[in-house]
């Protein structure tokens, strides 16, 4: 098999990988398929990197930690008495770990299985095509016909402020808490801070979010954002946005915030822990970028369609990547990209609008595709149609009634520019709208698509035909 780029006369492997997350793992699995000679490179102890150990996967099992927590304090309403439930937090978080061990494992099986060879220790790049590991054992200096870094990123944290367990955290950090806080401050209303001000919410912690920006999740449609800041407030949680913070003060009682608010005036919050939550850095510093003619922008690498530098022989994917948003699944699928760009085999590379987007609060947010507006700044007619989940029969036996669909469409040709679900299990629900406009389906196709019922994606259906004014229940 010819390797693209390859011009080593002898090299170790035909590809070694750097970071084993969701990209970098997935590639690798990948790369034994097509049969190269693999070699995934990580740091840590185990495999899987941010988003199975410190991030997607532990955080989502403490999510459902909470709505199963939620269901027992409703249940009576539906017959079942669940008499003072009591929430062991230190059990939730050992559960966990469990998850997490239990997946990680399944990595490491993942690499034996498909001939991967896994090198535990920090790399550098040295070169073109040459790579420094430091392991326990010594430096070991590897040549492959191709490379491809998947770093990762690593939380922000504010000027001045470092994290520690106790008061101070990140995504890492409140991870591993074994008692759970009776405040919590969250500085940054996008994904991850609002995915902990739902989960601590329903846990019994008082909750505060503060967001700079106008709005909580900027990168959702702006009825959405809308809809999940009025449901916060309604379930008691403090959203402050445009709240720009200007100093954060360790004391006896934990932490205290102020803030700069719209208007100009300046408040004041206390509580025991305050998480950080304001976006991601590359892991791009310290790993050699200097030796090789790779472009950065912001710390972020550029690459072309098919995640190639400008270094032959050299990709990067997921989170260190330019221009794109910071997803496991997206780097899972960059991953496939460039192994078969190095293989010599057909792939489709990443189109941005066929991204989905999931938000794991209650109400679940997801989306793909344009917002409303965006898509008239790009001037398109826009169409909407929209559907409330009230009127879903499921969404009644649930009890989750918050929320809607909203489809953007093109007025002449039904093109479906994007969808967007606030509302239960929207996060799943997103599914259909991603296949629908990868098959460039039409908005006409989907109204004419038999939708099962009872469900809870009969919304979709509704939605679809809400476009034209033809929704059945509304």
């Amino acid at each position: 098999m010819e390797i693209a780029g390859a011009k080593l006369e002898r090299a170790d492997y035909d590809l070694i990988i750097v970071g084993s997350g969701p990209g970098g793992y997935t590639a690798a699995v990948r790369a034994g398929q097509y049969g190269l000679r693999t070699a995934i490179v990580e740091k840590r102890p185990r495999l899987g990197g941010t988003c199975l150990l410190v991030g997607c996967v532990p955080t989502k099992a403490l999510l459902h930690a909470a709505e199963i927590y939620q269901q027992m304090r409703e249940a009576a309403s539906d017959g079942i008495v669940c008499e003072n439930p009591r929430l062991d937090f230190a059990r939730i978080i050992e559960r966990k770990e469990e998850i997490v061990s239990q997946h990680a494992r399944g990595v490491e099986f993942l690499m034996k299985k498909n001939n991967v060879e896994v090198i535990r220790g920090e790399a550098r790049l040295a070169g073109s095509q040459r790579l420094e590991v430091r392991t326990e054992q010594g430096l070991r200096t590897l040549q492959a016909r191709a490379l491809i870094l998947a770093t990762g990123s690593e939380a922000r944290m504010l000027a001045g402020l470092k994290p520690d367990p106790e008061r101070v955290l990140t995504n890492v950090e409140i991870l591993e808490l074994r008692q759970l806080p009776a405040s919590l401050l969250i500085i940054g209303g996008g994904a991850v801070g609002v995915e902990f001000a739902s989960m601590f919410q329903r846990f019994g912690t008082r909750v505060t979010l503060l967001e700079m920006l106008p709005r909580i999740v900027p990168l959702e449609d702006e009825e959405v954002s809308r809809e999940l800041e009025r449901v916060f407030k309604k379930a008691g949680i403090r959203v402050q946005t445009g709240a720009r913070v200007e100093q954060v003060e360790l004391n006896e009682d934990g932490v205290r915030v102020t803030a700069l608010l719209g208007g100009g005036q300046r408040e004041s919050f206390q509580a025991e822990k305050v998480l950080v939550a304001v976006g991601r850095q590359p892991n791009t510093a310290g790993i050699g970028l200097e030796n090789t003619r790779v472009e950065l922008e912001r710390g972020l690498i550029r690459v072309d369609p098919r995640q190639r530098t400008a270094e032959p022989g050299l990709y990067a994917i997921g989170d260190v990547v330019a221009g794109t948003p910071q997803l496991a699944h997206v780097a899972a699928r960059q991953g496939l990209v460039a192994v078969a760009d190095i293989a010599g085999k057909p792939a489709e590379p990443v189109n941005p609008r066929r991204i989905p987007s999931c938000v794991y609060t209650e109400p679940g947010v997801a989306s793909v595709g344009l917002s409303e507006a965006e898509a008239r700044a790009q001037g398109y007619r826009v169409r909407v149609g929209k559907f409330a989940f009230r009127p879903n029969s499921m969404a009644t036996i649930m009890r989750r009634h918050e929320g809607f669909v909203k489809v953007v469409s093109e007025d002449r040709y039904g093109e479906i520019l994007g969808v967007h679900i606030i509302g239960p299990k929207a996060y799943e629900l997103i599914g259909e709208a991603v296949a629908a406009m990868a098959a460039e389906a039409t908005v006409e196709t989907m109204m004419n698509t038999i939708h099962a019922h009872p469900t809870l994606y009969e919304t979709l259906g509704e939605a679809f035909n809400a476009v034209y004014g033809l929704a059945i229940n509304a």
